[in-house]
């Protein structure tokens, strides 16, 4: 009798112990390979076996590295509190009762760190009630896990419990990449992506090159992980990664946790990569038996072949990095790719000015907070200690999550810290992402801090743009809080004890996983009820954080007509231009009040200042968003006239949902930023580019003009701009487009939401 073979997809292995029914789907990879291999016939990177893998129609899909657009299947999405509220807003109005994919939401980007964590979290709860209460709720109504305040940073939180290797994952940060330390592809999107992925629609995807990084030597004594991707980020630069995945590859990887493996693909967002990459190896079995998923690990070493690279792959670039030749490094101030090797630090400070003593240390982060990373801290503050010396800088530590906070409190490293006066953060974000109420300087006042973080971006941590931040691995940031000086190298020098001995460190040691296991700490997971219709999303309707979405109006089927130019954009205008930051950051689930914001930054071509702009109804001028506002109060449609590159930098969704919500048309640019042109399309914008770039300079802000051709709207057929200028001539200025039959209905139905909803109803 003939027997079927087994397949991978026989076995039903959980995604993760936190939800029912969503189990790893190996039998895709095997079966999207086995048409992609005949495709391609060619060795494939590990990169390409996982996003392959994924692909929604591998018979039918271009793939072409650098210049293809992949449609791909994640298997999960993930959200921090900051960006989820507006995910979350949209994928209400899409009409669906459950996220298509699983999906969770994690409270960490809203707690300041002012005094400790206790009382941080305290206060963080009550100023935050209504978002985390509207989080709790619709999370529960929509079937998401919600991971409550005082939990941890997303990506530590993912890694303990949902990464997994051949996963892909989509996650509204940028340092989402973090799971490609358990070997799962998972990259940093805006929240329309994320949406349409729990919408059930694929995400589309540049097909990313592939930078290879082989690692030789072994790790050791004080040069650690993070030490590589400082390495690295000097080599390539903070652009070197844009449109690729970084790999790693090579007899270097043996030494490595599978922790330390994820801050190096955390950190690769500092170089623009698409995400980074380690193959699937014995430091991930450790980890996943650790963190009680031993399942997974025994079902990947199953499926091993396809979680590394084809021998003989072929790479758009490869670098060399000798891990037993690797020094430390310190990276700063001002840029996560100025890489200075600790001995040529001193020197370095003293050429560049550089403020020698250091006010503050910091360690942790979902960059390095793993338990490895805060029991080598440990060993060095407790030798110290021993020795009789005190910290120099303040310090401070921040456990990346409730597990880790947990587990290093009972097993002695909080103690360690806080008996040389080191204050204990919150299990979230703070200092790293600005979240820090930080008094012992002025603003303006030059000083320098040293971190484990991950970005030093002027102003990045205090809002104080004479911070002099650098970016180190926890065992330097630690050591150098003893000395308080940029000058001081731990691997050489000594310090001077009470007693008058010379005291020099040790390296640091410290264990790779607890050696009693995790300590869960407090339950903050809340799981989807069994019962979700009764669940009542609360958004108070007074809220002035919150605001429920309304459908945008459907197209009227007719040519625009008579649209008043709102602004002519000189020069560059990203999208933090169009959709500001810092005290905005509170409105991002209340799309009338963060409206307020938009265009602010952008400068007028036609008086050379920012939100200053002439209302065409009555000639009076005023800011960007309020006269938008008139015309739309008014029923009247506007353009905007952007130039090169319109929407580069961070894929937020606002920045297409404030000019929708005030009424604009169209962004009529020389060229777009590709994510931001995606954006605006699903919000029902129309998306328009000079045929002849130099016509941009035809427009001027006083203009109306007419949009030609719309009523005929097709794939590849351009449309005419009628511009009317004040003086009353003409020129008419073909633009194109670059809309498919899927994206033109989103126009006609107002958005991209709006035709999911109507599929929804029909359903």
């Amino acid at each position: 009798m003939a027997t079927a073979v087994p397949r991978i997809g026989d076995q039903k292995v959980p995604m993760s112990l936190l939800e029912k029914g969503a189990y790893i789907n190996y039998q895709r990879i095997e079966d999207n390979l086995a048409v992609v291999r005949e495709r391609l016939n060619r060795p494939l990177t590990l990169s390409e076996k996982i996003l392959y893998g994924h692909l929604d129609d591998p018979v039918n899909q271009d793939i072409e590295r650098g210049t293809s657009y992949l449609k791909l299947r994640p298997d999960r999405v993930a959200c921090q509190d900051a960006t989820a509220q507006m995910a979350i807003l949209q994928f209400m109005s899409a009409g669906m009762d459950t996220a298509a994919v699983p999906t969770t939401v994690h409270c960490d980007h809203l707690i300041e760190a002012q005094v400790g964590g206790v009382k941080d979290l305290e206060r963080a709860i009550n100023i935050n009630k209504e978002v985390y209460d509207f989080l709790a709720t619709a999370t529960a109504k929509y079937g998401l896990g919600f991971w409550k305040p005082g939990s941890g940073i997303i990506h530590q939180i993912i890694l303990e419990n949902y990464a997994f290797p051949g996963g892909l994952m989509i996650g509204t940060d940028s340092h989402t990449p973090n799971a490609g330390g358990l070997g799962m592809i998972a990259c940093g999107v805006g929240g329309a992506d994320a949406v349409d992925v729990m919408a059930g629609l694929p995400w589309e995807l540049k097909c990313p090159k592939v930078i290879g990084v082989n690692l030789v030597g072994k790790i050791g004594g004080w040069t650690t992980a993070k030490d590589v991707i400082l390495k690295v980020a000097g080599i390539l630069t903070v652009k070197g990664g844009t449109g690729a995945i970084v790999e790693y590859t090579g007899s270097g990887i043996e030494s490595l946790s599978a922790t330390g493996m994820a801050t190096i693909c955390n950190m690769g967002a500092e170089i623009g990569a698409t995400t980074s990459l380690f193959p699937f190896n014995h430091r991930m079995v450790d980890y996943l038996n650790a963190t009680n998923r031993p399942m997974i690990a025994n079902y990947a070493k199953q499926f091993a072949h396809n979680l590394t690279a084809d021998k003989n792959a072929e790479y758009d670039q490869v670098i060399e990095i000798n891990l037993s030749e690797l020094e430390p490094h310190i990276n700063g101030p001002f840029t996560p790719d100025l890489a200075t090797p600790i001995s040529k630090l001193a020197a370095e400070a003293k050429k560049n000015n550089w403020p020698d003593e250091i006010k503050v240390a910091l360690i942790g982060s979902c960059t390095n907070s793993s338990y490895e990373d805060m029991s080598r801290s440990a060993s060095l503050v407790t030798e110290a200690r021993n020795a009789g010396l005190e910290l120099k800088s303040k310090y401070t530590i921040t456990p990346g999550s409730e597990q880790v906070r947990a587990t290093i409190e009972r097993d002695g490293q909080i103690k360690a810290f806080e008996d040389v006066g080191g204050i204990v953060l919150a299990n979230a974000c703070g200092p790293c992402i600005g979240q820090w109420d930080r008094q012992d300087v002025k603003k303006g006042e030059p000083n320098t801090i040293v971190t484990s973080y991950n970005r030093n971006f002027t102003g990045r941590n205090d809002a104080n743009p004479a911070t002099h931040a650098f970016v180190a691995s926890p065992d330097i940031v630690t050591a150098l809080s003893f000395a308080g000086s940029l000058s001081f190298n731990p691997l050489t020098d000594s310090l001077p004890t009470p007693s008058g001995t010379p005291f020099k460190f040790s390296p640091p040691s410290g264990f790779e996983l607890p050696p009693r296991g995790y300590d869960p700490g407090e339950d903050t997971f809340q799981p989807p009820p069994e019962d979700r219709v009764s669940v009542q999303v609360i958004v108070n309707p007074s809220s002035d954080r919150l605001q429920l979405l309304k459908p945008f109006e459907k197209w009227d089927g007719k040519d625009p007509k008579d649209l008043p130019v709102l602004i002519k954009v000189k020069g560059k205008c990203t999208t933090d231009h169009i959709s500001a930051g810092g005290p905005w950051l509170k409105y991002r689930g209340h799309l009338e009040n963060i409206s307020q914001n938009c265009l602010i930054g952008a400068i007028n071509a036609e008086n050379g200042e920012a939100n200053k702009v002439q209302n065409q109804l009555d000639g009076s001028w005023g800011g960007v968003p309020q006269v938008a506002a008139k015309y739309r109060d008014a029923g009247i449609k506007w353009v905007v006239v952007g130039d090169h590159n319109y929407g580069e930098g961070s894929s937020r969704e606002h920045a297409a949902l404030e000019p929708r919500f005030l009424g604009g048309l169209a962004i009529v640019a020389r060229s777009f930023a590709r994510i931001h042109e995606t954006n605006l399309k699903k919000q029902g914008m129309l998306a328009l580019t000079f045929v002849n770039p130099a016509d941009y300079d035809v427009i001027k802000g006083t203009d109306k003009v007419d949009i030609k051709g719309v009523e005929s709207f097709a794939p590849g057929k351009n449309l005419t701009l009628v511009v009317k200028h004040k003086d009353g001539s003409v020129d008419e200025i073909p633009v194109a487009h670059s809309f498919n039959e899927g994206q033109i209905e989103w126009f006609k139905a107002g958005s991209a939401l709006n035709l999911m909803a109507a599929k929804a109803k029909s359903a």
